[in-house]
């Protein structure tokens, strides 16, 4: 290989952290990679840590141990954050968006990579210290969310379901209230051992169902949870379960425009 620029090897150390969120990469990966001192390799990361803090692009930390390494996080700063999803408050309340039975139209955010990408960083921030096993959600539109979360957090996604089928091997069932009836949530036994720990991240905070439904999921499989989040949840929903964390929450619909008013979760604002 011929020689490797500084610049070169500062752009592809950058990338390699950015792909690899909450990940501790030892120090001899840079040096056995990049054929550099250890030295070297240092005074990059501390430009490296020094750049992203600058521009608010996240955090870089030096893990202790015989190895040595660090470990990049997506961090986002509460003012940041609050931005952010101030900025998708204004796109949710553009009118037209409200369907009938006062629902909200979020399809078209659900399929936005580059807007879920950043709620999941935010969401990430707020659960980097409670240290989750897994995300948990619900089928189907709380994938997407829960998979970006999951992303930043450098853990996987479990997926509980209305049915299982038999290549997921033996699952738990249980049924719970959802609105003005009873459903079915089911989870495959091999996905979630005992004594772990679980962030639950939903679409739609409505009546409270399906996220009573997982922690009951969780209470069978005897796992803590440390968490929960939501993309937007009603006022109401909101007021009768503050320990939430609504990205963005609805507070009614305007009577003179019919547009949805919607603002940043209460716990964005620091």
């Amino acid at each position: 290989m011929d020689r490797i620029r500084r610049t070169e090897r500062l752009a592809a150390m950058t990338q390699m952290l950015i792909n690899a969120p909450n990940r501790s990469l030892a120090l001899s990966t840079f040096c056995e990679t990049f054929d550099t001192a250890k030295s070297s390799a240092s005074e990059d990361l501390d430009i490296i840590r020094t750049a992203l803090k600058r521009f608010h692009l996240g955090t870089l930390e030096t893990l202790p141990g015989a190895a040595g390494g660090v470990r990049y996080r997506p961090y986002v700063e509460k003012e940041d954050a609050f931005a952010a999803v101030n900025a998708l408050c204004e796109r949710m309340s553009a009118p037209g968006r409200v369907l009938p039975g006062a629902l909200l139209y979020i399809a078209d955010l659900v399929g936005d990579p580059a807007a879920l990408e950043r709620m999941g960083e935010i969401l990430a921030t707020e659960y980097y210290d409670v240290e989750p096993d897994f995300v948990l959600t619900m089928e189907m539109q709380g994938i997407p969310l829960a998979m970006m979360t999951a992303r930043a957090l450098d853990v996987p996604v479990v997926i509980a379901r209305r049915s299982v089928k038999a290549y997921e091997g033996a699952a738990v069932h249980i049924t719970n209230p959802v609105g003005s009836s009873f459903k079915t949530m089911s989870l495959p036994k091999r996905l979630v051992k005992e004594g772990q720990k679980t962030v639950i991240v939903d679409d739609v905070l409505r009546t409270g169902g399906t996220l009573s439904g997982m922690r009951s999921l969780m209470d069978e499989f005897r796992v803590t949870v440390a968490g929960e989040a939501v993309l937007i949840a009603t006022e109401e929903a909101y007021q009768a379960d503050p320990d939430v964390r609504p990205l963005m929450v609805m507070e009614g619909v305007d009577a003179a425009t019919g547009a949805a008013k919607i603002r940043p979760g209460d716990w964005l604002r620091g």
